[in-house]
């Protein structure tokens, strides 16, 4: 047995106490290692960075540590247990670290567990105490670690089957709101960290129609005994990490439901919320267990690459909003408003061009993680083209079968041969499973999108089911894509955001005017044909010019001023929005969406 013990020591200096004892070390001495990365983040977090103090013992004794590189410690053989002490500072307010203040604490187990070498399938216990202080004696804890002692969402002792499920269940610690629903018959808890005034009976009545969705797609019983939605509520906050009966969210108190909002109507920040506990729910299965070879097991010491993310978080993606609109949450012109949105977002770069959604995969480590501004020029996201893959690959498969098999029949088959078995999906793997669902051949299909940057056949897809794919040019730097609006609206082609001198140029969109004229990312533009410009005020701006105009634009670089002569051109017609047709949706249309209402 591995034991570890772990106590907020001192929340006001974001520190984390650990002490971990080994009862048999290794008889050459004991090594140590904490991972440099995240199951569900692919880029290297040297999680060991934040380790500010180590020592070790045996039977009292102190035995000298040596490292042996960024993230792994060596102690010399001894006759006894081993015993490590030491410190974590927390402070990475996101879903992939760990954090503590006087308000509140989180963690992920590969920030704050050390490996023992050679002993990562032993069972692991864990206790996790309460920090001193009345200040704290409200607070409470939740974890999906199954529990040896203590009450629901009380300190206590948890257990680990071995050391990669230690490090799959976050741990939220504070005083949380929480609330609780069943789905399928398994518990589910909703842990609510943060100011807030949450509608919780509504988010609890609306989360389990998403979560009984994708159990009975796949086929119940559910794969796990209980559930956990943690979220970390903030300003402005947004991001989401799976775990195997967990998930870790932040998102904007905005997007919450509130008492006062109008019955049965969903924000569009509310829509977002739910779309993405729905991504990370639908994760329990797509990419919990069922997942790549490459990461059966996973190697937590450095990158470990696949082609594959394309499938495991771009068709994530196709039905984490896709379920809103099958559960009837939301009508359907309010997911193809979504689906325009992640249109706008993959045509708007020309990165689609130079880059295959395979490649993306591949890359995520060194390009997709590392995005820097010329990104959208260079690259495209596995995560939007790859849901855009999965909406392709899901119409083609009814067409291929007359309707009688779907992408969810692919996932069902998926579910069986590699997440109830636990092996590895192959980089190959999906193509021969697809052609078993639809009983054919589909290799131009998997070359056309999967091994180049050629445009999926969208359109004439989606027109078969009365749903028409529109283009237009952005109205703005601002306009996301997914309605409609006004044309040939004149545009610097630009993403630009607030700065103190005036609008710093975070894009420079190739093809677009500005870089035509010799703009560039990181550009602070502080007038516009001799007006202030600001980031809220530069498209009112641009909106008094013609196309084939010269407008001219001064802008600092560095600290220079610099002066521009922009030909003003309406940007490229890469929005996308659609609208259902006039006869409405299709039969096929209404299967695909599992539509029963009005239109």
């Amino acid at each position: 047995m591995i034991e570890y013990r772990i106590r907020p020591l001192r929340p006001e200096a974001h520190l984390f106490e650990v002490t971990l004892t080994v009862a048999n070390p290794t008889p050459e001495g004991q090594a140590f290692s904490l991972p440099a990365w995240i199951p569900g983040s692919y880029m290297i977090r040297d999680f060991a960075r934040h380790l500010v103090y180590l020592e070790a013992s045996c039977q009292g004794e102190t035995l000298p540590v040596a490292k042996i590189d960024k993230q792994t410690w060596q102690v010399p053989p001894c006759d006894g247990p081993v015993q490590l002490h030491y410190h974590v500072y927390a402070w990475d307010l996101s879903v992939r670290g760990a954090h503590l203040d006087t308000t509140h604490g989180y963690f992920n187990g590969t920030c704050v567990f050390l490996a023992p070498m050679g002993h990562e399938d032993q069972p692991c216990e864990v206790d996790i105490e309460a920090p001193e202080g009345p200040a704290y004696l409200g607070w409470h804890l939740a974890t999906g670690l199954p529990r040896l002692s203590g009450s629901e969402l009380a300190f206590g002792r948890f257990r680990a089957d071995n050391y990669d499920a230690l490090i799959d269940h976050p741990v939220e610690m504070g005083p949380f709101e929480y609330a609780q629903f069943e789905a399928c018959g398994v518990p589910h808890w909703v842990v609510m960290a943060g100011r807030h005034r949450t509608d919780m009976a509504r988010l609890c009545r609306d989360l389990k129609p998403i979560c009984e969705h994708h159990i009975r797609m796949f086929g119940e019983p559910a794969p796990m005994d209980r559930y956990l939605f943690m979220t970390l509520v903030t300003g402005n906050g947004y991001g989401g990490l799976e775990h195997r009966n967990s998930t870790s969210l932040m998102c904007a108190r905005d997007d919450l439901p509130k008492r006062t909002d109008e019955p049965g109507k969903v924000r569009d920040g509310y829509r977002n919320y739910l779309g993405l506990c729905s991504h990370e729910y639908f994760h329990t299965w797509n990419i919990k267990r069922i997942k790549p070879a490459a990461f059966t097991p996973f190697d937590l010491s450095q990158e470990v690459h696949t082609e594959l993310l394309w499938a495991f978080e771009g068709i994530t993606s196709y039905y984490d909003d896709l379920s809103l609109t099958r559960t009837g949450l939301i009508a359907p012109q309010s997911y193809l408003e979504l689906l325009g949105q992640t249109l706008s977002r993959v045509y708007r770069g020309q990165g689609r061009h130079k880059q295959t959604v395979t490649e993306s995969s591949f890359d995520a480590w060194t390009r997709f993680y590392k995005q820097d501004e010329n990104a959208p020029n260079a690259i495209v996201s596995y995560y939007t083209k790859g849901s855009l893959v999965a909406l392709a690959l899901d119409l083609t498969l009814r067409n291929l079968t007359g309707e009688e098999k779907s992408l969810d029949d692919l996932m069902r088959l998926l579910w069986a041969r590699y997440g109830q078995t636990g092996e590895g999906v192959p980089e190959q793997g999906i193509q021969p499973l697809a052609e078993e669902v639809a009983g054919c051949d589909m290799s131009d299909f998997f070359e056309r999108a999967l091994y180049s940057t050629e445009d999926l056949p969208l359109a004439e897809l989606l027109a078969e089911r009365g749903v028409e794919l529109n283009w237009r040019s952005a109205a703005g730097h601002g306009d996301n894509g997914g309605k409609p609006g006004k044309e040939g609206i004149a545009n610097l082609g630009v993403r630009v955001v607030g700065d103190s001198m005036g609008a710093k140029i975070a894009v420079a969109f190739e093809q677009g005017p500005a870089m035509a004229a010799g703009l560039s990312a990181g550009d602070v533009i502080i007038a516009v044909d001799g007006l202030q410009a600001i980031q809220s005020n530069i498209d009112n701006l641009m909106a008094n010019f013609l196309p084939g105009e010269i407008v001219e634009v001064h802008a600092f670089r560095r600290d220079e001023l610099m002066k521009f002569k922009v030909k003003v051109a309406p940007s490229e017609p890469s929005t996308a929005y659609l609208t259902i047709a006039k006869g409405g949706l299709t039969e096929k249309g209404k299967a695909w969406l599992h539509w029963k209402g009005n239109e």
